[in-house]
């Protein structure tokens, strides 16, 4: 088959590359239709996450066709259409059991992301995001093995594109899950920073719960003009803005917001200290969206990060957030939990997330979609690559349970 692989920083590659095969009862093989390109795949191209090895699949947000089942595999049949969730859950476990799928104990044999570990278990396993998730090959490919397949696969109903609902893999229930953390609700204010795919989403979701008003501060006119216009947003500009927060904080009686979603992450543009310290390994994430987060944010009120961090961060003025009375919600998005209820909202029309992709392509020219997304240019907001090819199965191959 045709995959998508790791070479490097900034080095991905359409390889040949062996036929995925059923490796344990629940396993499923799925004929990938539609593979997206997320933000989060930018910090694995930028070389910016660890223990990825050359010839890694890549890509955690696909849906496609059932092509193949083992013979555990009680929810789902050949033929069966499928969007998946890029965490993989094994439903059992303590965490699984409060609907916590992202922290599922049993799917990954990785190390995990904690720095001070001690020897708490890692969670979930993620699909094309390194051996510190497990090492599983990723959906940017004509076929992939989807493991728990009883756990997260959700069956698409007819009458509804590979588009409208692709995004269920992740960055709709990201955004989602960003807006019920933060509370959001009938009459909330919120400032949502990064206007990203994962930005975006949260706006349509703030929007889909209520809010009042929604702030957005990004780089990029592009993209904060669509948000403007799809999700009537208050754009800010950070290049003719310096101080989002205080701008914020100005045009809501010098209150600040109900919540703020820091949908930018680890790789934010820091000061110049900050900067060095990341140059020199003594950092991590650059802290500078969450002091913007934490100033913009009311008294009381909450905030809310989707966006990854990984490793120490320098002057994440923690004295603020104690006088200021903060909650901090965060952590991996736990997809299967969200995914049912998305859907009947896409089905009924309250949610479109197809509307932020700009850009289609072939699997073949997918190191070109991650060029144009990763520098921003022809004003792209969201790539969906389009696999095709035959499915042979193959023999089942024996491979350790926990993979």
């Amino acid at each position: 088959m045709k995959a998508l692989t790791y070479h490097g920083s900034k080095d991905v590659r359409v390889e040949t590359m062996p036929d995925p095969v059923i490796a344990a009862d629940d396993d499923i093989v799925l004929r990938v239709t539609a593979t997206a390109i997320c933000g989060s795949d930018l910090h694995i191209y930028r070389g910016k996450i660890p223990d990825m090895k050359t010839g890694d699949i890549l890509g955690h947000e696909f849906m496609g066709i059932v092509e193949d089942t083992g013979k555990g595999v009680t929810k789902l049949k050949r033929g069966d259409r499928v969007v998946v969730p890029f965490t993989i859950a094994c439903g059992e476990c303590f965490f699984c059991n409060k609907t916590m799928f992202a922290a599922c104990e049993n799917t990954n044999p990785g190390r995990g992301a904690i720095l001070n570990k001690k020897d708490i278990r890692p969670g979930a396993g993620l699909f094309g995001y390194s051996h510190l998730y497990g090492g599983y090959s990723g959906g940017q490919a004509e076929f992939v093995r989807v493991p728990k397949a009883n756990v997260g696969p959700l069956v698409i109903p007819a009458g509804l594109s590979d588009e409208q609902v692709l995004f269920l893999s992740d960055i709709l229930p990201t955004g989602y899950q960003a807006a019920v953390n933060g509370e959001v609700g009938p009459g909330s204010t919120v400032a949502i920073f990064g206007a990203g795919p994962v930005g975006l989403m949260a706006a349509a979701s703030c929007r889909l719960l209520g809010a009042e008003r929604i702030f957005m501060i990004d780089e990029h006119p592009y993209r904060l003009e669509f948000a403007r216009q799809t999700y009537g947003v208050e754009p800010i500009e950070t290049g003719n803005i310096d101080d989002p927060a205080a701008h914020i904080i100005e045009s809501t009686n010098f209150r600040g917001v109900d919540a703020s979603i820091d949908a930018v992450g680890f790789e934010a543009k820091g000061s110049t200290v900050e900067t060095v310290l990341t140059d020199l390994k003594m950092e991590g994430s650059s802290g500078k969206v969450l002091r913007q987060a934490i100033a913009a944010t009311r008294r009381g009120g909450v905030v809310s990060v989707p966006g990854v961090y990984a490793g120490w961060v320098h002057g994440f003025l923690f004295g603020d957030a104690f006088e200021k009375g903060l909650v901090f919600r965060m952590g991996q998005t736990h997809a299967q939990r969200f995914m049912p209820q998305l859907l009947e909202h896409i089905q009924k029309g309250e949610l479109k997330p197809e509307v932020i992709i700009t850009h289609h392509m072939s699997l073949e020219d997918a190191a070109h979609g991650y060029k144009i997304f990763e520098a921003a240019d022809e004003e792209c907001r969201k790539v969906v690559l389009t696999p095709s090819g035959p499915f042979v199965p193959a023999a089942t191959e024996t491979i350790p349970e926990a993979l």
